[in-house]
């Protein structure tokens, strides 16, 4: 299982992402952000948001 929490990435929100593949991660992160957070998905998914989310994954 892999990890990222919304924290790591800056974010003042306890929400966890997990998925089982990078893609899988990316994917829940991009709907917390959009549902939550009440983002555009333009907005949140640059090229450098992608890699610090990457950069902030664990696995469990």
């Amino acid at each position: 299982m892999l990890t990222v929490s919304c924290r790591d990435v800056g974010m003042d929100c306890d929400y966890v992402c997990k998925g089982e593949t990078e893609q899988e991660i990316m994917k829940n992160a991009e709907q917390h952000a959009v549902q939550d957070h009440h983002y555009k998905l333009e907005e949140i998914m640059t090229p450098e948001l992608q890699e610090k989310i990457k950069s902030h994954i664990k696995r469990s």
